[in-house]
């Protein structure tokens, strides 16, 4: 088994309104080696969110750490967390997240811009990626011009461009249809062999569970590993 590319040690995550408290995560410890699609389970409220935000840096733990790739994610400042969403995390939301004003391949383009890439280069990446994701014919177009599923591949070929360690997924198919999403899960699979990158989404996609290296529950704020079902 490869190293873990992820540690996450006893975290905890309360939320409070008023009189109520939410307990969303319970000294939830985990791995996740590197090069594997780990895929993380459970109902609404169960704290699928809060984890993949806690594991990013968006949001901090009341307690407990969060190692990925060396860098301890609890432990940084804003400039450290920025420069590890910048070259070792990226997302996939479930809204896709792309800039409507621009074509495909400029939004891929976005964090290639912002690594201040070489134009050639950055030129190269876009194409490579869009052919990757099935986009090659499609990079002129805008998000409105697009299916729902060609705009999560964009958002897709967007999270590889500065080939990250890790991408986040929340609920990626979340709002596809089912025979939309059933090409975006072996995509996804496709993208960590090819990549090289560990892919942790939170789905209720019965295509991706089957599709997962783990598969990891959550109920109630905590965490256990179950059988991958059969695809």
């Amino acid at each position: 088994m490869s190293e873990p590319i992820v540690r996450v040690a006893d975290l905890t995550k309360t939320y409070r309104s008023g009189d109520i408290e939410v307990r969303a995560l319970r000294g939830v410890t985990f791995d996740v080696p590197a090069g594997e699609l780990v895929t993380l389970k459970g109902r609404s409220g169960s704290g699928k969110t809060t984890l993949l935000n806690v594991l990013g840096g968006l949001e901090p733990p009341d307690s407990g750490s969060v190692h990925v790739a060396g860098h301890e994610i609890t432990a940084l400042d804003e400039d450290g967390l920025l420069r590890v969403r910048r070259e070792i995390i990226s997302y996939v939301f479930q809204s896709h997240g792309l800039i409507p004003v621009l074509s495909a391949a400029e939004n891929v383009e976005v964090p290639l811009r912002l690594a201040r890439m070489a134009p050639a280069e950055r030129d190269e990446r876009v194409r490579t990626l869009l052919a990757l994701v099935g986009l090659a014919d499609h990079a002129a177009q805008r998000p409105y011009e697009m299916s729902g599923g060609q705009r999560q591949r964009v958002a897709i070929a967007r999270a590889l461009a500065n080939r990250p360690r890790l991408i986040l997924a929340d609920e990626p198919t979340g709002q596809l249809d089912s025979e939309t999403a059933a090409q975006i899960m072996p995509l996804l699979r496709a993208v960590v062999r090819g990549e090289g990158v560990t892919v942790l989404t939170a789905t209720h996609d019965p295509v991706l569970l089957g599709l997962s290296d783990r598969v990891l529950a959550l109920s109630d704020g905590e965490i256990a590993e179950e059988p991958v079902p059969a695809a």
